[in-house]
């Protein structure tokens, strides 16, 4: 081996070792930097910079139009249903009677029957008892569906309240004012009085 081979060795091996850093290092270090809490200040207060007053404006502009819109919107929607309430009742009102009506039509048919069975014959018995068939009918009907009832006065003290006197006639033989005879008969719905019965009534002789 020569001489000039043996000194490049030896100052190959005098050259000190550069060591290289791993990158996980590198990586690691920009993570504490973002854990650094300064860091984390800095990025909040830049985050939490005050608004200009031109972007304020706009951003209340934003605000009332959004909350005009949703008012416009709620009016609306109470009209619409102000508007059906309002119809959904006076439908109520015009048809609050259809159930009623519905149970008087077959009396009416029933009357046109007799009738046209009265027309052809000569029996007047038989038209009679056929009316008062009808008439009981209708009567007992609108009693026990709807509450309707007659009520007979005759013999009862007078009542201003239930008793409309037509007709007055003093007697000796009662000492207080007492209904002699029903001339119109009252009604009663449930209990109260939505006609009062038309009588005689006889009043105490002076």
């Amino acid at each position: 081996m020569s001489k000039h081979q043996t000194q490049s060795e030896e100052t190959v091996q005098d050259i000190p070792q550069t060591e290289e850093k791993p990158a996980e290092e590198g990586a690691s270090a920009q993570a504490e930097g973002q854990n650094d809490p300064e860091i984390k200040e800095q990025e909040n207060e830049a985050a939490a910079k005050p608004l200009t007053p031109e972007e304020k404006i706009a951003e209340l502009e934003a605000q009332l139009a959004e909350t005009r819109d949703q008012l416009l919107r709620k009016a609306a929607d109470f009209e619409n249903f102000r508007k059906r309430i309002n119809q959904e009742k006076q439908s109520a009102i015009e048809y609050a009677n259809q159930s009623l009506l519905l149970d008087i039509i077959p009396i009416i048919d029933d009357f046109e029957r007799a009738i046209q069975a009265g027309e052809g014959s000569s029996d007047l018995t038989a038209f009679l008892e056929g009316v008062k068939m009808i008439e009981k009918r209708l009567s007992n009907q609108l009693e026990a569906k709807w509450g309707l009832k007659r009520f007979t006065a005759a013999g009862e003290p007078f009542d201003p309240n239930i008793h409309e006197a037509l007709m007055m006639e003093k007697s000796p033989d009662v000492g207080e004012a007492v209904v002699q005879e029903d001339l119109v008969r009252g009604y009663l719905l449930k209990d109260r009085v939505i006609r009062a019965a038309k009588v005689k009534v006889l009043m105490p002789a002076e």
